[in-house]
């Protein structure tokens, strides 16, 4: 255990030397959360209803949204990586097969909280406030991290199953785009149809959301915290030891 953690920490470090030297990666990743924080506060914030402040209403679900988007990362690094015949390289190397995939993901952690900083910076601009204490603060902040940890554990299952960086997007993306907009982020979900209110409901994302709404700015929680938790290490428990089995059948292409 301590050689695999060894491992996946110079994984780790030769991913944010990659993203150092690569800073182009991070463009959209930031862009993104920038652009849909103005759209939705500035040209649908005042036709939505939420019994609250919108930017309030609307901040924690664009970091939830950026978190989960951001596993993208991982499946186009590793989509790359792949394709330039790096992961045979890695396999070749005495070291546990897990780190590689460990260190690749834990990469996305530390960008994960880069992007959740943007957000919040931007969301003060536009009017968002904490109003909660610091220690739940600080715990919305780790079940972000880990969420998107989750996540990023998918997105390198696709990765895997992916024959190109393009291919990679489009299938997360696809799978993850309208998970995200079929939720509490944006809109409540009240006001949706009915068999899409049924589906926001149980929605992992929706609860994730939810979480960081009593987390941050104090709304009624529910079960919205455990359950997000829940989910969270529940993904990471199954997609995990997914990922890491289709790694160990891979081969450079």
């Amino acid at each position: 255990m301590p050689e695999m953690v060894a491992d996946a920490l110079v994984i780790l470090k030769r991913n944010l030397i990659k993203f150092r030297r690569q800073p182009e990666m991070l463009i959209g990743y930031t862009i993104q959360p920038i652009m849909f924080v103005l759209l939705f506060v500035y040209v649908f914030g005042g036709s939505i209803d939420t019994g609250m402040d919108y930017e309030d209403f609307l901040i924690p679900g664009i970091i939830v949204q950026n978190i989960t988007f951001g596993g993208a990362l991982t499946a186009v690094g590793l989509v790359e990586d792949l394709n330039k015949g790096l992961i045979d390289r890695f396999r070749s190397l005495p070291m546990a097969r897990s780190a590689v995939l460990a260190g690749r993901t834990l990469a996305d952690v530390v960008v994960n909280l880069f992007g959740v900083i943007i957000v919040i910076l931007v969301g003060y601009v536009v009017g968002f406030r904490f109003s909660t204490s610091v220690p739940e603060v600080l715990y919305g902040i780790l079940l972000l991290l880990l969420f998107g940890y989750a996540f990023s554990w998918i997105f390198a299952l696709v990765g895997l199953y992916s024959t190109s960086a393009e291919s990679a997007q489009q299938i997360g993306f696809t799978v993850i785009f309208p998970i995200t907009f079929i939720s509490s982020a944006f809109v409540p979900i009240q006001n949706m149809p009915a068999p899409l209110e049924a589906f926001a409901e149980v929605n992992p994302f929706t609860l994730a959301v939810d979480a960081m709404r009593h987390l941050f700015v104090g709304t009624p929680a529910g079960d919205s915290v455990w359950q997000a938790t829940l989910w969270s290490v529940g993904l990471v428990a199954v997609f995990a030891p997914l990922a890491v089995m289709k790694y160990r059948k891979v081969s450079a292409r």
